[in-house]
């Protein structure tokens, strides 16, 4: 399993991935899972993965070997939106499950999903999730981040704190904030955490980073949000331990 997230907002796209891979308590390796694909000026394309590695391998080797050909139906760089993209990916993903899912299937689940964000010259940033079947969503407004792979851990801080008025920092912590809770309730998600934070228009990979286990800021964000969320619990009023209807009937 592994944990990626997209969050997408008027300033740009923060976009970042675990990168902890398993086939069994004993088998447990670390494998980046955010790939990128620019094209100076024109585009950035990023294509997060989750769930059979072998799928999610094939699929971003086909497109890493499709850029700059004269298959213009599947070269990326050819595209003029980040829907035909999602698009591509999708039906490479089916293409890759056609030949290779029912070999696989007696052995483990053959499904793959994907994040794909970025922009394209000529429309603002965009970010859709790919599901097994090649379909996908695309977030919006009112939804403005999506996740794949192991979500329900980082997902409540995201509910409450994301909006559309923050700033690619602000939601950059965001997100580490969400991969340190998942990654303490999930074993099966750990770094090193890849993340991109795009700023919109700039069609720059610059602000790229990765943080290890160890990262000096990663520990003290994780410090420092710990001892304030125990100062704020301190502080709550504590609920009536008295039964405020009496005793309790059948």
């Amino acid at each position: 399993m592994t944990y990626c997230l997209g969050v997408l907002l008027p300033a740009g796209l923060v976009l970042a991935s675990d990168s902890r891979t398993n086939a069994g308590i004993d088998h447990i390796a670390t494998v980046r899972k955010l790939a990128l694909f620019e094209n100076p000026g024109k585009a950035v394309i990023t294509v997060l993965s989750a769930g059979n590695l072998a799928t999610t391998q094939a699929v971003v080797t086909i497109i890493k070997q499709n850029l700059d050909t004269a298959d213009v139906a599947r070269d990326l760089f050819t595209m003029g939106s980040m829907f035909e993209v999602a698009q591509t990916v999708g039906t490479v993903l089916r293409e890759v499950l056609a030949r290779d899912g029912e070999a696989v299937r007696p052995f483990g689940d053959p499904g793959a999903s994907f994040l794909i964000g970025g922009q394209i010259q000529g429309e603002p940033p965009r970010l859709f999730q790919i599901y097994t079947a090649g379909n996908f969503i695309e977030a919006a407004a009112r939804n403005p981040f999506l996740q794949i792979g192991e979500t329900k851990y980082g997902k409540p801080i995201l509910d409450r704190a994301i909006r559309d008025e923050l700033s690619l920092g602000a939601a950059a912590k965001l997100a580490l904030l969400s991969f340190d809770a998942t990654i303490r309730s999930n074993l099966s998600v750990g770094p090193p955490i890849d993340m991109l934070c795009y700023e919109a228009d700039s069609f720059s990979i610059k602000n790229l980073s990765k943080y290890t286990e160890d990262d000096p800021y990663l520990a003290e964000l994780r410090k420092t949000y710990g001892a304030g969320l125990l100062d704020v619990v301190s502080r709550l009023p504590e609920p009536p331990l008295a039964n405020r209807d009496g005793p309790m009937r059948d």
